[in-house]
């Protein structure tokens, strides 16, 4: 009996994919259990459907994250931080600041957890820092820190 499933199973498959399991599994445990439901025409046409509009969302998804990426390009952040002798920053610059000075002036919203810093900011200076947009697409995007005003 074929099925389409609607929740991940243990052994059978994941959400949304069709398995051929035998009448008996199918009726005693699964369809009471209301994991999987029967592999009917429309029931099939509405699994092609929804896997046609995933792959449409993912498309338009990466399409944006290549667009930014390109933007991201010539993007060179300036973060204004306190600093005490020697150059030395009270603190550091965080991902959370980089993302807010990104949206504020450049008007690019890059959440936080997308940027990735190997080790923190605690001086002045000039500073490439990684940015992964997914879909395997990183982007570099300069963050100049200097003196608050």
């Amino acid at each position: 009996m074929k099925v389409i499933l609607q929740q991940d199973v243990k052994g059978q498959g994941k959400k949304g994919q069709m398995v051929e399991v035998s009448e008996g599994y199918a009726r005693n445990f699964l369809l009471p259990r209301k994991l999987p439901i029967a592999a009917t025409a429309h029931a099939i046409n509405t699994l092609n459907l929804k896997e046609k509009a995933r792959r449409a969302e993912e498309a338009r998804q990466k399409a944006a994250a290549q667009e930014t990426a390109e933007k991201l390009k010539e993007c060179t952040v300036k973060i204004p931080a306190k600093a005490g002798s020697g150059g030395r920053l009270f603190g550091a610059v965080t991902n959370k600041e980089i993302s807010e000075g990104l949206k504020a002036q450049f008007h690019i919203d890059v959440p936080k957890q997308k940027i990735v810093l190997d080790e923190p900011i605690k001086a002045f200076g000039t500073y490439q820092v990684k940015v992964k947009l997914g879909f395997e697409i990183t982007a570099t995007v300069y963050v100049a820190v200097c003196e608050e005003n």
